[in-house]
């Protein structure tokens, strides 16, 4: 939080282009700035010098060397998870809003001392401000309040793998099985109803991406046991979910759309299926007595499902 000496705790701008030009790697500027940069110590924008110099030293043996998470081997995620788990804590919306990426405003002590280190929310987010999980906002900032932020890519990723996957490992799976239930007794009302709970119950990340909604799909369906294929090639496309249930040779077939507005998400499930139908996806699943065919649509954090009769 301090300025004094802050420059020091990482590298500027101008030492990292150095860097680079001296491992004739100046391409991989932009590269290196989303995965590794972001951190204000006082008033001073720095990047992770351990991050910067494994990535570099991989860019001189592999001219084409991709970025990776080298932070996470140097720190447990027990940190998250210790505040995550705790149900006093009310802290999934702050952490959903951060992932996608926003800021949040609180209050910041660095005289924090162990006994009291997980004792209140309010510790939780200097906590993750101290261990480098968060970074200010703004350098110009003074005072307790201060805005954060994830720094990077790098981070990003391990809230991804840390946080997002604490909330899916321990949604209470009655839900889902009141989806699988819903869904196989051609309920639509049931199955957007369950859907668009475990929507409320999970971390949302990526502004609602189309390929967010495929990946929660996937989740919930593998969560209950079932074989899960996406987007593999069926009839003459591929369709988004296909799911099988061998025991009884049964499948379901599911398009997803995300709609821009809540009043398009009748109209995307319409059009889901049309699809289904013109991709002839249904026709492409072979051995299968009962294959259901259903248009989703999802709106942040709504689901609407409609079968096709």
């Amino acid at each position: 939080m301090d300025e004094d000496f802050s420059e020091y705790f990482g590298f500027s701008g101008h030492e990292v282009a150095e860097l680079l030009a001296a491992a004739d790697r100046q391409d991989k500027s932009d590269v290196i700035k989303e995965w590794y940069d972001g951190y204000v110590f006082g008033d001073s924008f720095v990047y992770c010098p351990w991050d910067v110099i494994n990535y570099v030293s991989a860019l001189k043996k592999r001219k084409n060397a991709r970025p990776k998470n080298y932070w996470k081997n140097t720190s447990h995620n027990g940190i998250l998870l210790s505040f995550v788990k705790r149900t006093d804590f009310k802290v999934k919306g702050k952490f959903e809003m951060l992932m996608n990426g926003g800021r949040i405003v609180q209050t910041i002590s660095d005289e924090l001392v162990l006994d009291t280190l997980y004792s209140s929310e309010e510790h939780l987010w200097s906590v993750l401000l101290m261990t480098g999980y968060l970074t200010k906002a703004d350098a110009s900032e003074e005072g307790e309040r201060v805005s954060l932020k994830i720094p990077n890519r790098e981070i990003a990723s391990i809230f991804e793998d840390t946080v997002v996957a604490y909330f899916q490992n321990t949604i209470d799976n009655s839900v889902q099985k009141s989806m699988m239930e819903a869904l196989w007794n051609q309920d639509d009302q049931a199955a957007s109803k369950a859907i668009s709970e475990l929507l409320w119950k999970t971390i949302s990340y990526n502004d609602y991406h189309e390929d967010y909604y495929h990946a929660f799909l996937d989740g919930a369906f593998v969560g209950v046991g079932y074989e899960v294929e996406s987007n593999q090639e069926k009839g003459l496309g591929r369709p988004d979910i296909l799911l099988k249930d061998e025991d009884h040779r049964r499948a379901i077939i599911i398009e997803a759309k995300r709609s821009k507005r809540e009043s398009d998400m009748d109209a995307d499930c319409d059009e889901a299926i049309s699809q289904i139908i013109r991709q002839k996806y249904a026709e492409g699943v072979y051995g299968y007595g009962q294959i259901l065919c259903y248009g989703a649509a999802f709106f942040q954090k709504q689901a609407k499902m409609k079968r096709l009769l």
